[in-house]
């Protein structure tokens, strides 16, 4: 018997002394991507000794550099980067984004040909929450450039750590004798007036300009080249379980059916809209709108736009109207039906935004409406990163 009660000392004993030897926490953050590999090591040789699905609670332990040793829930540790992990802060406005997401129009249905990774913000360098299948269709609601190359993380960006107490601060000892005193400044010297004038030199004659020559020939100026960091672009997609993040724009293609897409002439299709129904012998085909872009790196959605009908005669699709050299800004409104109607929004030669209205009638396109165009701030969803909340406020126009 007392040879039990000692084992169950001991044992209590060696337990607090496990739960005591506990590394202290220093912070919390959630993990970003869908699955978290956890390290023995920072090394990325050294094997993975845990796992953190996406949004799961992680205690923070120790930061080295950009490496950052965390616990999980069912008490591992392991290493992971600090690009990662998520703050609280950055977790909320995710869930915002994915809320006020659902208002936005869609501009089109897009797919994937294999695994897309999707960010919270149009960055290379954020985490990865979530991954489009491939065949999955995810509905397109904006576009944004970013820069290529981002900054490498701060760790303090992704994390809520604890605020550590004040050092003491020590109480300097008085001199037993106080310092000497000051010498007096010296004076100004006697001629100080001399020495603070300034002599100007007189400045060189000209030199003497060589008339023109009519016949030589002018040299040509070499053409600016744009300066400034390489761009990409992004889209905002939402997947149909609500969802919402950004894409690389050049891995969607748009879901228009093929023998509409052929058209395409080598521009990549930003948007499309069925306009009414056609039955062809049972088939039933559509009257679409599209907007194309030839041009990467560019901070509107579409140059160019065009309306095609189905002509049940010829079994074939026509063009009925386009307008090439255009610079058009989601959202693009359509409202099929018998007699169909869609409004773009276009900038001018004067600088200014447009919107403007066509109705479809039988197999003609005819403007009906031509007005200045003025987006509502209070419409627009709000994400964290800079300039996008700005470019997102243009998608609402009074839905």
């Amino acid at each position: 018997m007392l040879l039990a009660a000692c084992a169950l000392a001991a044992g209590l004993l060696l337990g607090c002394k496990t739960d005591s030897s506990k590394t202290p926490v220093i912070g919390t953050a959630f993990a970003g991507p869908i699955k978290l590999n956890l390290r023995e090591e920072i090394s990325p040789a050294s094997k993975n000794i845990a796992t953190a699905k996406h949004g799961e609670k992680l205690e923070i332990l120790q930061i080295r550099r950009r490496f950052v040793r965390v616990r999980t829930p069912d008490g591992k540790e392991g290493w992971t980067d600090s690009r990662n992990l998520l703050s609280s802060k950055q977790m909320a406005e995710l869930a915002d984004l994915a809320d006020r997401s659902k208002k936005l129009p869609a501009q089109g249905q897009a797919s994937v040909y294999g695994l897309l990774n999707m960010h919270p913000e149009p960055t290379r360098g954020s985490t990865t929450f979530y991954q489009i299948q491939e065949g999955m269709k995810v509905d397109v609601l904006a576009h944004k450039l970013s820069p290529k190359t981002s900054p490498p993380p701060n760790p303090a960006n992704n994390l809520d750590l604890k605020k550590a107490p004040p050092r003491p601060t020590k109480k300097k000892k008085e001199p037993e004798y106080p310092p000497p005193a000051r010498p007096a400044a010296p004076g100004l010297p006697p001629n100080w007036v001399e020495l603070s004038k300034t002599r100007m030199e007189e400045p060189p004659p000209p030199e003497p300009v060589e008339p023109l020559d009519p016949k030589a020939k002018k040299k040509k100026r070499p053409r600016p080249r744009p300066g400034g960091p390489p761009m990409e672009d992004w889209t905002l997609v939402r997947t149909s379980d609500g969802k919402a993040g950004w894409v690389l724009s050049r891995m969607l293609v748009m879901a228009i059916p093929d023998e509409v897409a052929q058209y395409a002439e080598g521009a990549r299709i930003t948007s499309y809209f069925p306009l009414a129904e056609v039955n062809d012998e049972g088939q039933i085909k559509h009257h679409w709108l599209w907007t194309t872009i030839r041009e990467d790196n560019v901070p509107y959605e579409f140059d160019s736009f065009r309306v095609f009908t189905y002509v049940v005669k010829r079994h074939r699709y026509e063009t009925a109207y386009i307008e090439r050299n255009v610079e058009g800004y989601y959202p693009i409104q359509a409202s099929p039906g018998a007699m169909p109607k869609f409004s773009l929004i276009l900038r001018e030669a004067d600088g200014k935004l447009y919107k403007k209205t066509w109705i479809m009638e039988g197999y003609m396109v005819r403007k009906i409406a031509d007005e200045p165009y003025s987006p509502k701030a209070s419409d627009a969803p709000e994400t964290k990163s800079d300039g996008i909340a700005d470019k997102l406020r243009s998608l609402l126009d009074g839905s």
